[in-house]
């Protein structure tokens, strides 16, 4: 608390109000203390209106009241923004330093009605400025990912209950008003809060390279510091069997440089937790994954806590959630249940785009055109070697009105808008079925003949579309949730290609995580297959001006 602080007590309201609306003008304004001449800048009205609608709205709650009034009250905002450090952002954003400084002068005794507004309103922006970075991102996505087209939907703060928090003096009360109210956000950032912990004790240690693999039953001084190292990160607690997790490491082994089950045990944990083949044998990848730096981790918690901020709000309570990096699919039912499935998403040169659209409806027994990406830099080369490609493949030629076309007669150097199309079957590209929702990027969720690609740990290997294990199951549950009378498997039996509109519209987001809450509260962390982590963490990391 301050030694000094401003007491409101019999301050004309008057003159408050016109303090504050001078502060919010600008500063030749507020030393003016009236409309300026053309000569001294912009009319008050407009100077007005370039001012922070929120903050304007959130004043207009107020009655104009005033909320910086004492010293105890300041500290407290400055506590809060110093606390903003647990959700991944930077304090130092804020200058929270700085801003106690300037309150020192505009809360003492004698301090001028034009510096205590000015400290009013530069406080209050700080705070808003906080508040929106903590809901909705401090970084604009469209910035830092081309292939992003997700809207972030405009801050949505309770103005009205975060002055009520603000006039009872706990500033940590309107700043959880922002918080994103979700488990998986509440998980990174109890997660961040136990790797920083884990920094702030040394890290863990780093693992000598390997000549070969280490497999089970071997004998290496490798050993010891493998335990050491996931008892780190809470490997060394028990989980339940019966809950089909893996058992804990024992760290205090009998024979503690032997690869026992019970480490090999805690090692698929590992693997699996970091989207590795859970063989138990430690290789190059999973010598990788060990490896990476606790600041590392930190930071790739820091940058999906920020994407949590971008798409963690006006969720739909049943919706399709695609898990890019995490190579999964989940479907939120409107009956509280969810299905979940692998998936297989575009490599790191075709990628997936994040985007939010909506399942308008089903091609069953779909004919397959073949994109103008795949044309260009796949079809094009194979067919111009040989000619027979086109019927190994089983591909029509086409004009650009649909009409067949004799292969011979085109002149591949140079098609124009010549299409290939792939019937309705078996080998065809989209399998079965495809769901369709609207989007620039041509992209849909389709069924696929190569099932086999499933059972890989990395699933990054298609042009851009979502190949969906069991889509047939999806599919159904979509026709039985929305109302809309149909039997996929009878419709696919019949080997007609046909389009299924859903009765109603189901919301589809594509998103990008590469840390990722699990049931047994460890985190895992997914390669970063599209190299996104970087640009975020920069941008989270540079300064911004409030």
């Amino acid at each position: 608390m301050f030694a000094t602080e401003i007491r409101y007590t019999g301050f004309h309201r008057g003159a408050w109000v016109l303090g504050i609306w001078l502060a919010l003008a600008g500063p030749a304004m507020a030393q003016a203390e009236a409309p300026a001449s053309p000569q001294s800048g912009q009319p008050l009205s407009e100077r007005l209106a370039e001012a922070s609608s929120q903050l304007r709205n959130l004043y207009a709650v107020r009655d104009d009241r005033p909320i910086w009034r004492d010293g105890d009250t300041v500290d407290a905002l400055i506590e809060s923004l110093k606390g903003l450090d647990a959700d991944g952002l930077s304090p130092s954003d804020y200058r929270p330093d700085e801003l106690q400084a300037a309150s020192r002068s505009a809360l003492m005794e004698g301090a001028s009605r034009d510096a205590r507004a000015r400290f009013e309103v530069r406080a209050s922006r700080t705070l808003l400025a906080a508040l929106t970075h903590l809901q909705r991102g401090k970084v604009d996505p469209h910035r830092i990912d081309d292939d992003w087209d997700l809207s972030i939907e405009p801050p949505s703060l309770d103005l009205a209950a975060i002055s009520q928090a603000l006039d009872a003096g706990k500033v940590s009360a309107a700043i959880d008003l922002a918080r994103p109210p979700y488990e998986p956000y509440d998980q990174l950032r109890e997660g961040l809060a136990r790797y920083r912990d884990i920094e702030r004790q040394g890290g863990w240690p780093a693992l000598m390279s390997l000549e070969e693999p280490l497999r089970p039953g071997d004998t290496s001084e490798g050993v010891t510091a493998l335990r050491e190292r996931l008892a780190a990160i809470g490997n060394t607690q028990v989980v339940a069997a019966d809950e089909g997790y893996y058992p804990a490491v024992e760290l205090r082994a009998p024979e503690p440089r032997v690869y026992d089950q019970a480490l090999v045990d805690a090692v698929k944990r590992f693997q699996r937790h970091h989207l590795l083949a859970d063989d138990g044998v430690v290789g190059p990848r999973t010598l990788d994954a060990l490896n990476m730096s606790v600041d590392r981790r930190i930071d790739q918690i820091r940058a999906n806590m920020e994407r949590a901020r971008w798409l963690l709000h006006g969720l739909p309570e049943s919706f399709v959630l695609v898990d890019i990096a995490g190579y999964d699919l989940r479907y939120f039912r409107p009956n509280g249940d969810t299905w979940r499935s692998r998936i297989v998403v575009g490599q790191p040169y075709r990628r997936t785009p994040s985007l939010r659209s909506e399942i308008t409806h089903l091609t069953v027994n779909p004919t397959w055109t073949v994109p103008p990406t795949i044309m260009r830099e796949d079809v094009l080369p194979e067919v111009r070697r040989n000619l027979d490609y086109l019927e190994r493949k089983n591909l029509s030629v086409l004009s650009p009105s649909g009409e067949g076309l004799d292969p011979e007669n085109v002149d591949w150097s140079n098609p124009g808008g010549v299409m290939l199309r792939q019937q309705a079957g078996p080998n065809n590209p989209l399998g079965q079925l495809v769901v369709r929702f609207p989007n620039d990027h041509m992209v849909y969720l389709h069924d696929t003949p190569s099932r086999g690609l499933f059972n890989r740990s990395q699933r990054a290997l298609s042009s851009g579309c979502i190949r969906v294990e069991g889509v047939l199951e999806l599919a159904q549950l979509l026709f039985d949730d929305t109302g809309t009378e149909a039997d996929a498997r009878r419709l696919i039996a019949d080997g007609k290609t046909r389009n299924v509109l859903l009765k109603r519209h189901v919301p589809v987001v594509l998103h990008y995580w590469t840390v990722q809450p699990e049931p047994d509260g460890e985190l895992a962390f997914r390669p970063d297959i599209y190299d996104r982590d970087d640009a975020l963490i920069d941008a989270l990391d540079r300064s911004v001006a409030l």
